[in-house]
């Protein structure tokens, strides 16, 4: 457990030096960040694990799904195609909703 924790929160969700990075993340981000960027996955009885960081997640609240999905953001980065980027991941999670039984 303590080599899970100390990877979190992952350098592909936090940017570098991460330090830093997570300070520019709690002062510029207004939401928080749920179990976006989170682990999920397990750990056994026997100490096993397998995880994964949550990168485009769906939560459903009270009959609301609050889609979440990102881009990476690098020096040279366009800040116009990242948005799109990151519009064109969501799309895939709400398209979920659409689906009828």
């Amino acid at each position: 457990m303590d080599a899970l924790k100390a990877t979190l929160p992952a350098g592909t969700v936090s940017g570098a030096p991460k330090i830093r990075a997570m300070r520019r993340i709690y002062e510029l981000e207004t939401e928080k960040r749920g179990v976006y960027a989170g682990a999920i996955g397990y750990l056994s009885a026997t100490g096993d694990m397998d995880f994964a960081i949550a990168i485009r997640t769906m939560i459903l609240k009270n009959q609301t799904a609050y889609v979440q999905a990102g881009a990476g953001i690098v020096y040279d980065s366009i800040a116009q195609n990242e948005y799109q980027e990151t519009i064109n991941k969501a799309k895939s999670m709400t398209r979920i909703g659409e689906l009828r039984p």
